[in-house]
Order: C-alpha cells, then sequence, then structure tokens
C-alpha cells in the first residue's frame, strides 16, 4: 500500500504544472504619452521554469483587436508577480477603454480580460 501511495504522490507532483492556474493580470495602468499610450502590467502565474511559463500579455480594444503585445521571453518563477511594461501603443480616436490578457507558453490565452479605462 505505500508503495502505491508513493507512485500516486510522484505522479500528482510531476504532472502538477499540466494544471498549474492560468496567468493573472494582478494590476494594469495607462499612461498617455502624446499620440501614444504606455501600459504597465503587473502579472501573477505559477511559473515553474522554462516548460510552463506567462510569456506576454496585449492590449485589446472592445471587438477584440490587438492594438499591442508585450511578449516575454523568459520565466520569472522567483518573481511573483512581475511587472513588465508596453509604450508606444496607439489608440483609435474614441476608445475610451481597452482590456489586458495574459497568455502562458503551455495553455495560451487567459481569460477573464482585464479592463482598463483610458483617462484623457
Amino acid at each position: 500500500m505505500t508503495r502505491i501511495a508513493s507512485t500516486l504522490a510522484l505522479l500528482c507532483f510531476s504532472t502538477s504544472a499540466l494544471w498549474a492556474d492560468a496567468p493573472k493580470v494582478v494590476a494594469a495602468t495607462a499612461t498617455q504619452h502624446g499620440e501614444s499610450w504606455s501600459f504597465s502590467v503587473t502579472i501573477r502565474h505559477p511559473d515553474t521554469g522554462w516548460d510552463h511559463y506567462a510569456d506576454g500579455w496585449r492590449v485589446l480594444d472592445s471587438d477584440g483587436t490587438e492594438l499591442g503585445l508585450r511578449t516575454l521571453f523568459h520565466p520569472h518563477e522567483n518573481e511573483q508577480p512581475f511587472t513588465r511594461s508596453l509604450g508606444g501603443v496607439h489608440i483609435p480616436d474614441g476608445v475610451t477603454e481597452v482590456f489586458i490578457q495574459a497568455r502562458d507558453n503551455v495553455d495560451g490565452w487567459a481569460e477573464p480580460l482585464t479592463a482598463v479605462t483610458l483617462s484623457q
């Protein structure tokens, strides 16, 4: 019985990354700089190293059109949550709210989206 329990524990531990939480946007701000905007986004994700990590986030309009993409090129398993910025994002006239969506390299784009109000 002990051997079976040990085997099950090992299986659960080794496959835990398969059921890791999706990346979550825990904070996001937008600042206008002339004709463009910069975004600062804080993400939390249980990165396990190169095999499973948050690898990006994007800015979307209400129709789902991508306005900006911030690629994350390495895991942040020892830096959680972490904040990264993206500048030079052009927002069409009349848009007063955008949405931030995070992604990981295993499960892709996560839900839900995080709304950000653009203050002029």
